[in-house]
Parts: C-alpha cells; structure tokens; sequence
C-alpha cells in the first residue's frame, strides 16, 4: 500500500500550495485513476509519490516505510514511473537493450537478463522489434517498451501520467488490457493520471478526485 497523509507542495515563486493537506491510499493489486481537472495538482502528486519531487510537508509510505529516507534508486526499485511523453526514457540503441540495461546495472547474470528481457517483450507484444531503434518505434511501441524497460525491475508499484494522450483508440485499448493483466496476474498496484473518462471507466477499479 501507498500511504499519502498530510501532504502539502508548494512551487518556488507560486503564493498559493498545489497540494494542501492531501490524504490518501493506493492499493497493491489494482487500477486506481487520478482525476481532477487541469492545475490541481494530479501530476505534481505522481511526481511527489516517486520522489522526483519532495513535500513541505506530510508524509509517503510505502508498505509502511517513509519515503524521505529512501533514495531515488530505492523508490524506483518499489515504484516504476512513465512518463507522459516515452520519449524522455528512452536512450538505448535497440529495443532488446532498452529493457535489458537496468538488470545489467544491478548486476543480474546474463541468463536472467535475457530471459526477463523475451518475457517483457512478448508480454508487450514487442518481440518482432528486439533489434529496432527505439526512437523510430510507433508511440504506442513506445510506451510499450517504456513500461517494459520499468516492469522489468519488477516493481510492485507503477504510476503513469497521462498514458492515454496522443494514442489512437486501438492503442488506448491494448494498453488498457496489458495494464489489467499487470493488475490481476502480477497484483502490480498501479496509479494512472488521466482525464480520458472512457479509458478510466473501463479499466480502472477505483477513482481518486484531486479538486
């Protein structure tokens, strides 16, 4: 479980907090959507969650543990992040890379990493792209291979912003069904920032409303 409790944030230079006493959890094992309208702080509490940014004040726990005593590594090892737009995370030069280099850097055997590696690949319907440039790939791909290159640190936790934005229905769909299997076959607890009503409706098991 995510705990949020008293949470308060304030930008530099900005009179007024964007955040102010917010409390709040997110459960292991489904989908939770983060709704509110534009401004009131959904993505600034994602950032918050995976210590990107640092509260004022209140705290964050994860299954009991305070984050402020955690380093960006330690969270990202219990909470995976993507970003709105995949193009930020993605550096290496094939696909098969891209989601083998942060096993690599936690001193995992060949072996496994090239096991875990065909596993996201085929769970993200990537496998005919191993050997493909990251960059060139479509944005869905992308995305794809940005949620595979975060699973694969096996994370219990995933939080998504805006994950829907710029895809086609077809896409919207196929990430909707991987997230739900995430959610039912791995009990991955996953929060996603979205306004996309229908995407939110069908596939997430619980709504947030930040105001």
């Amino acid at each position: 479980m995510i705990e949020v409790d008293k949470l308060n944030f304030t930008y530099p230079g900005v009179p007024r907090p964007v955040l102010a006493g917010i409390s709040v959890c997110f459960q292991a094992g489904g989908i939770t959507a983060l709704i509110g309208p534009n401004g009131c702080g959904k993505t600034t509490l994602s950032k918050l969650l995976v210590g990107l940014l640092r509260p004022d004040s209140g705290t964050i726990r994860i299954d009991g543990e305070d984050i402020a005593g955690l380093s960006l590594f330690q969270i990202g090892s219990r909470i995976g992040y993507l970003w709105q737009n995949p193009n930020r995370q993605l550096f290496a030069p094939t696909v098969e890379q891209e989601i083998g280099f942060g096993l690599a850097n936690r001193g995992v055997t060949a072996e496994e990493i090239a096991a875990d590696t065909e596993y996201w690949l085929d769970f993200f319907h990537l496998s005919h792209k191993k050997g493909a440039l990251p960059l060139r790939l479509s944005l869905g791909e992308k995305q794809r291979l940005a949620l595979g290159a975060v699973l694969a640190l096996r994370p219990p936790y995933l939080v998504l912003d805006e994950p829907t934005g710029g895809l086609d229905r077809r896409c919207r769909r196929e990430l909707g069904q991987l997230l739900r299997r995430l959610a039912e076959e791995q009990g991955c607890g996953i929060l996603v920032v979205s306004h996309e009503k229908e995407f939110i409706r069908q596939y997430a098991d619980r709504e947030v409303e930040l105001l």
